[in-house]
Order: structure tokens, then C-alpha cells, then sequence
């Protein structure tokens, strides 16, 4: 029988500005080199760190509901001039994070 994956909690939020700074950044450079470089990833990823940053300030700490909470919030997002989408974007947040954590994200290893 296989084993549920337990939750990710994170730490409390201790700077907001250094980790939603940190997280804009990283989305941001991620997504112009998963792809190519477009305007709008600036935009997708200030507003992607800011969901973030107010979840975790409302004292939000589940990775899991995170990621959902960015998906949700991401849908009212103008996608038309990006190739990505609200659950790109969530899935690439929980995948910076994984890392900066030392979790590997690759290919279901632990």
C-alpha cells in the first residue's frame, strides 16, 4: 500500500520584503528561460509573490494550500499574452520553494 506524501509546512514568515522580493525574482527569471523572455512575466510573477506573501502573513504555512491558494487567486490573471497559466505558475512557486528547501523536485525522488 503506498504511503500519503506528508505536508510541507513552512516556517513563519520572519521578512516578508527579503522572501517576497526573493520568490518575485526567481518566478520571474524562471519563467523567461523556461520559455522565452515576455513582458508579462514580470507582471505574472509580482503578482504570484504577493498572493504568497499575504497568505503567509495571514499566517498560511501549508505548502499544499499554498500552491491552491495561488491557482485560485491567479485565475481572475490575464493569461492571454503569456504562454503560461495559473497552474504553471503555482506548480513553478511550489517547485522554487521545494529547492530552496533541498527538496529535489525531480522525477518523484525525495
Amino acid at each position: 500500500m503506498s504511503q500519503p506524501i506528508p505536508p510541507i509546512v513552512l516556517p513563519p514568515v520572519t521578512n516578508p520584503d527579503v522572501e517576497q522580493t526573493w520568490l518575485k525574482e526567481s518566478l520571474h527569471k524562471w519563467l523567461n528561460e523556461e520559455f522565452i523572455p515576455e513582458i508579462i512575466n514580470e507582471t505574472i510573477a509580482l503578482r504570484a509573490a504577493q498572493i504568497f506573501i499575504r497568505q503567509r502573513l495571514e499566517g498560511e504555512n501549508d505548502l499544499g494550500s499554498l500552491v491552491i491558494a495561488i491557482v485560485m487567486e491567479m485565475q481572475s490573471f490575464d493569461f492571454q499574452k503569456s504562454f503560461y497559466s495559473e497552474f504553471a505558475i503555482a506548480n513553478a512557486v511550489s517547485d522554487l520553494i521545494l529547492k530552496s528547501l533541498g527538496i529535489n523536485t525531480c522525477c518523484g525522488e525525495s
